[in-house]
């Protein structure tokens, strides 16, 4: 046992300890801020008295009162992980839970945690390569619902002024000019520095409308992949930001950039863009991925900082120090990328219903690092229903007025968004001219490349795709197609000159990859 650990530390690394059977030896894991016990059944979270910057664990009060805190606060995702606060007695010995006697001292807390098999965390699961697009799929919705229920208030809508980020920002950069040279360049700072900057400037009335709309929450400030786990075959968020409530009262597009950045910096953009297209069409809250590139910006540049000091204070000549030294230079390098200008464009979709378009859609997005919007969506959306709720009777929404709403709203959700550099994939039928006319004269208009992706099938498959939908937002049937063919005007010499067709019945991969390499050469797109 090491010496030099804390004699409370020591002793609770003994089974003996424990009031319930232990798997020994119990295993300690140590973070900057915490000691933790893995005891089998049972984790115990031991807070240490430190004190540095915004977190205060110096007193037996402070630690007290950020253990339930830390309860309260995870058991909005975890409940199933986070169980209780328990006492830590000292008479001749440590006690646990509870005092011998009525006088007996309570010296520290610690959190009780159901233990769970680190083979379920996220990083694992992506390190060995079992991460896959429906664990993404589910995360954006249980990051959607949490945010929804989220608590805001006027104090923390305070947190999402321009003048607040820019405070945060100017702490950040501060920092980081410490490691030009080392894990940055200087080219990198100046220029991810004056990026953010101008950022704030040009998007304040977007940020103090999140203020209005109540965008910014109580969220969880630190949701990246090694806070998320598979326990008893449901996702579990767990370790939020407890110490400090700047960090957690937060843009909820904020909260969703830290998964897309950490996801990214694996190399998995693509798993990266399901998870975001999942919150987005979630939450209704598109507007929030104009506000992506800073953000994410801020988050690879806060996990720079944290590697850099990381390596600062581990031994210099172990390979960890190395490592984290690497791994600061990779975050730099990526904080830098988040600002450089893309070049945005919109792909329209288009066809029958069950003709594959946003099976389509949803390829492109991850192909373009994309934003897909379908119209199913975005009509619920407007008439304030669930998605998973038919929209047909009780609620009449496809009506003429809600179909004009709707695609005005894909419309200008397109033109935003493409003109912040994102490709756009808008998902829709776009059987009618007009429609098509009016995005097309938008695009053309702010000088955006647009692309009309139509899609067909053969009717015996649209049926049977129709017949053996489940689970999807669309209230599409087959009973509709008839009519949706006849309404279906074609497409003009101008929109032909624009025009791609898919045959979703065919093989989809040789065509779409065709599809793209033809389109980033046509438009100068870069591929992600």
């Amino acid at each position: 046992m090491d010496a030099a650990l804390p004699l409370l530390v020591q002793r609770m690394l003994q089974p003996d300890f424990y009031p319930h059977p232990v798997q020994a030896p119990v295993q300690l894991l140590q973070t900057h801020i915490s000691y933790v016990f893995l005891t089998g059944d049972f984790a115990y979270k031991l807070k240490k008295p430190t004190q540095f910057g915004l977190l205060d664990f110096s007193t037996l009060e402070q630690r007290a009162y950020f253990c339930q805190e830390e309860l309260r606060l995870n058991r909005r995702l975890s409940p199933d992980l986070y169980l209780a606060v328990w006492p830590i007695y000292q008479d001749d010995d440590y006690y646990l839970q509870t005092s011998p006697h009525p006088q007996t001292p309570i010296i520290d807390y610690a959190l009780q945690m159901r233990q769970f098999p680190q083979e379920g965390l996220f990083s694992h699961l992506l390190h060995i390569g079992q991460l896959t697009s429906s664990h993404l799929q589910e995360l954006g919705q249980v990051v959607a619902h949490f945010h929804t229920a989220a608590a805001t208030s006027p104090a923390i809508q305070r947190n999402g002024t321009p003048e607040a980020l820019s405070a945060i920002d100017e702490e950040n950069y501060t920092l980081a000019k410490a490691f030009i040279g080392i894990s940055q360049t200087q080219d990198q700072w100046q220029q991810t520095r004056a990026f953010t900057q101008q950022f704030w400037r040009d998007h304040s009335d977007g940020l103090h409308q999140r203020v209005t709309h109540g965008k910014i929450r109580d969220c969880h400030g630190d949701l990246h992949l090694n806070n998320v786990c598979l326990y008893q075959d449901r996702i579990q968020i767990f370790d939020c930001i407890e110490f400090c409530r700047e960090f957690r009262h937060i843009d909820v597009i904020y909260d969703v950039a830290f998964m897309v950045m950490d996801l990214e910096f694996h190399h998995r953009p693509d798993l990266a863009n399901i998870f975001l297209n999942t919150y987005l069409e979630q939450t209704g809250d598109y507007e929030g991925a104009l506000l992506l590139p800073a953000y994410l910006s801020m988050r690879a540049t806060i996990r720079g900082n944290v590697n850099s000091m990381t390596a600062q204070n581990t031994d210099t000549s172990a390979p960890t120090a190395r490592s984290y030294w690497q791994q600061a230079t990779h975050y730099f390098h990526l904080a830098y990328q988040y600002t450089q200008p893309r070049q945005g464009q919109i792909l329209l979709m288009s066809g029958l219903s069950g003709s594959g378009k946003s099976t389509v859609a949803r390829r492109l997005a991850t192909q373009f690092n994309g934003i897909h919007i379908r119209s199913d969506a975005v009509r619920k959306h407007l008439a304030g229903i669930p998605l998973d709720q038919p929209g047909g009777k009780g609620h009449n929404i496809y009506t003429a007025t809600m179909t004009q709403k709707t695609y005005q709203r894909l419309a200008e959700l397109g033109l935003s968004l493409a003109q912040a550099g994102w490709t756009v994939i808008l998902d829709a039928k776009y059987d009618q001219e007009n429609l098509r006319a009016q995005v097309l004269t938008l695009a053309e208009h702010a000088h955006l490349p647009i692309q009309i992706v139509y899609c067909t099938a053969p009717e015996t498959v649209l049926r049977s795709r129709l017949h053996n939908r489940q689970g999807d937002i669309s209230d599409a049937t087959a009973a509709l197609l008839s009519s949706q063919q006849q309404a279906f005007q074609t497409f003009t010499p101008t929109e032909e000159q624009r025009l791609t067709r898919l045959s979703t019945d065919q093989d989809l991969d040789t065509q779409l990859t065709s599809f793209s390499t033809h389109l980033a050469k046509k438009e100068n797109v870069r591929l992600p």
